[in-house]
C-alpha cells in the first residue's frame, strides 16, 4: 500500500482472527467484526488492562446489549468510587503515533463519574493523551496524562445523555489533536509533550459503568 494511503482497522469485539494482523491490507482490515459468538463475561484477549491512579483494577467484560453490534459490547463494570481511579483497556496489536480513533460508548451508571474516553500515544498507564465525555458533567475534555497526573488542555460543554450510545472521536496528527462528539467537532488542541508512537486504549473514571461497542482506528501518514 502506498504511504499516502492510510490503513484502516475497524474493530467490533471480539477481535479473534483479525487481531493477529493489526496492519492487514485495507480490504480485510476494514471488515466489521461482531462478537456475537463470544461468551458474555469474557475479556477480549486482544486487550491488556491497566490502571492509572489509585483504587481497584477495572473489571472489563463482554455484556449483552441489544443495541450493540452483534448484541454485545465491552464494558467496565467495577463500581469502585475512588476519585482518582482510571481503568484502561489497552489495545495490544497496534502501536502508532498519528491516528484517528472513533468509538461508540454508552455511559450506564456512576455517582462519582459517568464517563468514557479514548487514550492515544499511551506508552504506559501514566503517560498518554486522553479525551473523554462525562454524562454527569455534560462536557467533553482533552487531557495530557504525565506521570499519572491529568492536566486539562481543553473543554467543551455538550449534552452527554446517560443510557444512550454516543460516538467519540479523537484525531492525533503531529502536535494537533481534534475531538468530535456525535459527529460534531468540539475541541482542537496543540501539544508537543508526547511525540513517540504509543497504543490506543479505552478509558473510564472512578465508578463509571460504561459500555464500548466499536472502535475504528485509522493510521495517518
Amino acid at each position: 500500500m502506498a504511504a499516502s494511503i492510510p490503513e484502516i482497522l475497524v474493530i467490533q469485539f471480539p477481535l479473534a482472527l483479525a487481531l493477529a494482523v493489526a496492519l492487514a491490507p485495507a480490504a480485510s482490515a476494514a471488515e466489521a467484526l461482531s462478537f456475537k459468538d463470544t461468551a458474555v463475561g469474557a475479556s477480549p484477549s486482544s486487550f491488556e488492562f491497566a490502571l492509572t491512579g489509585r483504587g481497584s483494577a477495572g473489571r472489563w467484560e463482554v455484556i449483552a446489549d441489544e443495541a450493540a453490534a452483534g448484541g454485545k459490547a465491552l464494558a467496565q463494570l467495577s463500581g469502585d468510587a475512588t476519585d482518582d481511579r482510571y481503568p484502561l483497556a489497552i489495545f495490544r496489536p497496534l502501536t502508532s503515533k498519528n491516528v484517528a480513533v472513533s468509538v461508540r460508548f454508552k455511559p450506564i451508571a456512576g455517582k462519582v463519574d459517568r464517563a468514557g474516553g479514548i487514550a492515544v500515544r499511551l506508552t504506559d498507564a501514566g503517560h498518554y493523551y486522553l479525551t473523554r465525555a462525562n454524562a454527569l458533567e455534560d462536557n467533553v475534555r482533552f487531557y495530557r496524562v504525565l506521570k499519572g497526573v491529568r492536566r486539562e488542555l481543553a473543554s467543551a460543554d455538550v449534552k452527554v445523555a446517560s443510557g444512550v450510545w454516543h460516538t467519540l472521536s479523537l484525531r492525533a496528527d503531529g502536535d494537533r489533536f481534534s475531538v468530535s462528539f456525535d459527529d460534531k467537532s468540539v475541541l482542537s488542541v496543540r501539544d508537543t509533550t508526547f511525540t513517540e508512537p504509543g497504543r490506543v486504549a479505552l478509558w473510564t473514571k472512578a465508578d463509571s459503568i460504561t459500555a464500548f461497542d466499536a472502535i475504528t482506528i485509522e493510521q495517518l501518514p
